[in-house]
Parts: C-alpha cells; structure tokens; sequence
C-alpha cells in the first residue's frame, strides 16, 4: 500500500476509473454497497451520505455504470443549473446519480415532485458531504420515499477484506476471530496498532507513502472544507475561527468536557461553540456521544462527550506521530478510543442489526468508553485499553455498568492490545483490538 503512487483529492474524487488503473489498492470493498443495490430495488431516492473523500464518488460511478446517468454538483455548469431551475432539472430527467446533492439541496423538492409522479424504485442515487437531514424541510420532503445510508471513511475491516460484523457476533455472544499472526511480536503488534490508528481510513490518505505526507493532506484537507463545504450548509462570518477551535476540540477528544468553557478559552460564547460544534457534526467530523442512562438511574453522569469519527485526521490536529507514542503512550490512549469508537461507528451502519453507541459514567467515575445498545435495549459495554497487559482494575467500569444494568447487561470486552480472547467471568471478555477486523469464527 505504501509504496504506490499518491493520489491527488481532485483525481479521486473525479476520475475513478483512471484513479484505479493507477493504484489497484483503491479497490477496498465497500460493505454498504449491497445495501445501496438491495435499497434501489424498492425505494424511489437513496441517499449515501459522509465525509468528502471517504469514497462516495467511486462507489456511486459504480452503480451509475449499471444504466443510471450520472451528474455532480462539483461541475460548476450542473451546479448552476440545478439552482437556477430545479424542477427543469430534474424532470429533464429519468434515472440518475446526483453527487453533493448539498450543495444545491433545493433540488430535494423538485425530487420529491417528480417521484410523487412516479414512484419507480431506483430512481435517483444521491450523494452528500453533510448531514441533509439536520436542513430545514429536508427530512419531512422525502419521508417514506427515500432511504439514507452512511459511507464512511474505512474501516479496517474493509481494509483487510474481511466482512465479519463485530457488533453483530458480539450480540450473538461470540467474538470474531483474531487475524494477528501468531509469530508477531509484541513489539511489532504494537507498532502494526499504532500506524493504523496514526493512519486513519481516508483511501487518500492510504495512497501517501510516509507518515508526513499523510499529515500534510489531512490537514489541507480540513482547511478545504472548510474554506468550502461549511458554505454549502450555513453563513459564518468568521471562517478563521473553525480551524482554531476545531483544533481545540481534538485536544478534549473522547473525554467528558465543558464546551462552553472550553469555547471561552478560544474567545468563542456558549452559543456560538454549540453552533459550531454542530456544523463540525453536519460535515462528519466528529460525534456527540451520549451518555447511556435510564430515567430510575440519577447518578450516572448525562452529559454527552465528543468523539472524533476518523482517528487519523484526529492524530494530524494533535500533531500526534508514531515516534511520539513509541516513546511516551500518554496522549495515545483518547486516540485509540477515538479509533475503536469510529470503527465500531463504522460496523453499525452495515450490520444485520440496529445499535446506539454511547458511553457510561456516573459520579464515582466509573467508566466504560463506549455502551452498545441493541433495539431491545440489550448493552455490551467496551472498555479500550493501549496495553498488552491488563490488571483488574481494568474491569471496575465494566463491572459496575453490569450493576447499573442488570439483566440488560449482555456482554462486557475489554479490547487490548494483544493476542488471546479470554472469559474474565460473569459475561466480561478480553479480546485483542485486532477483533475488530477479525475473521467470521
């Protein structure tokens, strides 16, 4: 992977087919794509949304080859005419593919007009860079008539191939099956977790042969959308603000955090830090977490926490390298539960099953990183440890979550960083970080 030629953003995005001549690596499968096909069968639009160059683009031509005509509103031309005329635009019209619908999002009423006429499954693909659904009017336009998917960046399981869901066998009351190697050291398994999560799951970002050429594109590619994107969804006036506290924010990354206060660091009000928070959220940045609770539970801490969703543009806003953390793990651990956050994020918008994934605390400080929870409120909590070993004090979040919950309680994983999946008793496992790219077992 690291000895290909890089990429460049435009290329990418713009010119797939050329794009996969040049670096056969692009070719990652994509677990969401059946879901995409299985979608167009019965529904009139479906709509696959998530950050900017997380693959969108290659992943729509694809479909749009199998007789869809296909049409992005990055083409100054198209984007033009889908804001002067809308409903000329769409009707002008059969079947088609529609890449960064947010940038002319009146076109989703023209839509709605024309399915209302004819409601033939498959009608139109469209892409978006931000949450549509957070826009005024969007989500009621086309409520029973369009289906929304997430396309994030890769998991790792896409990059390995692998297509185990882990959030499924872990609801199943198995754990995937580790693909570490048995003759890796404890060192190199080490320095293999690091560079995955310092890495990220951008196929851009895969394409950059070194450590720093990766960072420089991760952060121009913040600046880009940015500069861009964020005028697609709202008016700031400031711009030069966003960077500055976006980068503030990566700093309290997966921790239970006054935003406000935070805000006042930077010179920002507390309206002002919600604002921006939830732009940052619309372009698939990062996540609010909420805390798990229940109404009779009043002393688990409510107050939801930031994630991050690709640990590796996290790890360019903190300036975090591999020789850092080969050094000194203190800043890496909020990383790696950054990482894993985003990959179990990653499994629940293709599993069988439907999941919530939030955190647990109460006002002891007990902990657990992320709490699971199925349609039949059902949790498995996850406690994210860096280390090879583990103590038993590692287990006293997972334990009293397990109090917390009771019967609800399914399953507790302390992810580690080694090698064995071992039953820790009453329903608590240690299994490697490893699983979650793991094998069906």
């Amino acid at each position: 992977m690291h000895g290909n030629k890089a990429i460049s953003s435009d290329q990418y995005d713009k010119q797939p087919e050329r794009c996969l001549a040049m670096n056969t690596t692009s070719l990652f499968p994509r677990w969401v794509e059946p879901r995409i096909n299985e979608a167009m069968l019965d529904t009139p639009v479906v709509l696959v949304v998530g950050p900017r160059q997380a693959g969108k683009t290659t992943l729509v031509r694809q479909v749009a080859s199998k007789g869809l005509r296909y049409l992005t509103l990055d083409d100054e031309l198209t984007l033009l005419a889908a804001r002067e005329d809308p409903v000329g635009f769409i009707s002008s019209l059969d079947r088609a593919v529609i890449d960064e619908i947010q940038r002319a999002p009146q076109l989703l009423l023209a839509i709605k007009k024309s399915v209302d006429e004819d409601r033939r499954p498959g009608r139109f693909l469209l892409t978006g860079s931000a949450n549509l659904m957070t826009l005024p009017t969007v989500a009621d336009s086309l409520a029973g008539r369009m289906e929304t998917l997430s396309l994030l960046p890769l998991s790792q399981s896409e990059i390995e191939g692998q297509s185990a869901n882990w959030l499924d066998h872990v609801f199943s009351g198995r754990l995937p099956q580790v693909m570490t190697s048995d003759d890796l050291t404890v060192s190199a398994q080490s320095q293999d977790l690091i560079q995955r999560v310092l890495r990220g799951g951008y196929p851009e970002a895969l394409t950059r042969q070194s450590s720093r050429r990766r960072v420089t594109w991760a952060k121009q590619y913040i600046d880009a959308i940015i500069q861009r994107d964020v005028r697609d969804i709202t008016e700031i006036d400031h711009l030069d603000q966003l960077p500055r506290f976006l980068s503030a924010l990566a700093q309290k990354a997966g921790q239970v955090s006054n935003y406000s206060q935070l805000g006042g660091q930077v010179g920002l009000d507390g309206k002002t830090v919600a604002r921006y928070i939830g732009i940052f959220e619309q372009m698939y940045l990062l996540k609010r977490v909420q805390a798990w609770a229940r109404n009779r539970l009043n002393r688990v801490v409510k107050t939801p926490k930031l994630q991050f969703i690709d640990a590796g543009l996290l790890s360019a806003l903190l300036d975090l390298t591999e020789e850092e953390v080969e050094k000194d793990r203190t800043r890496f651990g909020n990383v790696l539960e950054t990482f894993v956050y985003g990959e179990l994020l990653k499994h629940s918008t293709t599993a069988a099953g439907d999941y919530r994934l939030m955190y647990f605390r109460d006002f002891d400080k007990f902990e657990v990183d992320i709490v699971i929870e199925n349609t039949a409120g059902q949790l498995v909590g996850v406690e994210v440890k860096a280390t090879a070993t583990l103590r038993v004090q590692d287990l006293r979040g997972l334990k009293k979550l397990s109090t917390f919950a009771g019967e609800s309680f399914k399953m507790g994983v302390l992810l580690y960083n080694g090698k064995e999946t071992l039953p820790l008793g009453d329903g608590l496992w240690a299994a490697p970080i490893a699983s979650l790219w793991g094998r069906e077992g």
